[in-house]
């Protein structure tokens, strides 16, 4: 098999499958796993697919993050509502961890300067932090995307391991009540799904535009949520709905 004739069987098993590992890639094309290595760099690189931990995902179907400064003026009056009625959850000496949505960075500028560690992927909540004598702030560090200014990745969700928080606040793309959390970027999922699992409280920041929205890439069930903060515009179809499911809303 001949160098772009592998090049075109990868792409196309990586977009059939959604996302396939480099040990699967290896046996099928019948080369080293080194040499698939190699290819799937060279593949990013075109952009036909991206690298993720342990192998490659499709960018066929992939939407890109909307730019932060977008995001920063959508539903803001209702994410900042949601934003304050957070940070009453949390208590002195708390160990809390915040994402990169725009609501967890109006968290950060609403907070109080109290005894705090909080963890966060976000540049924009470290900076809004750093002012803050009392608040100790760790950085997960990783690959930063420029989109959202956050980071993400392998060394983002090797970071995260090593730590426990009390709470995480964090938001999403979409919110489906049957197919549950989803983002439209891979690796936010990934790092979202590893902040889910380090956190005792999990609690779900979602203005109502989230609800009903489903994004390219799965990030947890609604059942991992402890509790849901959102907007009065939610329906009260959705609201009894989430009653029913036994998940606490607070509506602002």
């Amino acid at each position: 098999m001949l160098v772009a004739e592998r090049y075109e069987m990868i792409v196309q098993l990586v977009n059939e499958k959604g996302s396939i590992r480099v040990s699967e890639l290896s046996e099928l094309c019948k080369v080293t796993e080194e040499t698939i290595r190699r290819d799937l760099d060279r593949l990013e690189q075109a952009g036909r697919l991206r690298r993720s931990h342990g192998g490659a995902v499709s960018v066929k179907n992939e939407q890109p993050e909307t730019p932060y400064a977008v995001r920063e003026i959508m539903n803001a009056e209702e994410k900042r509502r949601i934003a304050e009625e957070a940070v009453k959850l949390i208590e002195p000496h708390d160990r809390i961890l915040l994402d990169a949505s725009t609501t967890a960075w109006y968290m950060a500028s609403s907070l109080p300067d109290i005894p705090l560690t909080i963890l966060t992927n976000s540049i924009r909540v470290a900076t809004e932090l750093a002012g803050k004598e009392k608040i100790e702030v760790i950085s997960t560090g990783g690959q930063l995307l420029q989109r959202s200014l956050s980071f993400v990745g392998p060394l983002a969700e090797r970071s995260l391991e090593t730590y426990y928080v009390d709470k995480l606040f964090f938001s999403s793309q979409g919110v489906h009540l049957d197919r549950g959390i989803s983002e439209s970027n891979e690796l936010q999922a990934r790092l979202k799904q590893k902040m889910v699992s380090i956190a005792d409280r999990v609690i779900l920041l979602a203005d109502a535009s989230k609800f009903g929205q489903q994004a390219f890439t799965h990030v947890v069930n609604l059942s991992q949520v402890s509790e849901i903060i959102t907007d009065s515009r939610l329906s009260d179809p959705i609201h009894s709905q989430l009653a029913e499911l036994s998940i606490p809303v607070t509506v602002v």
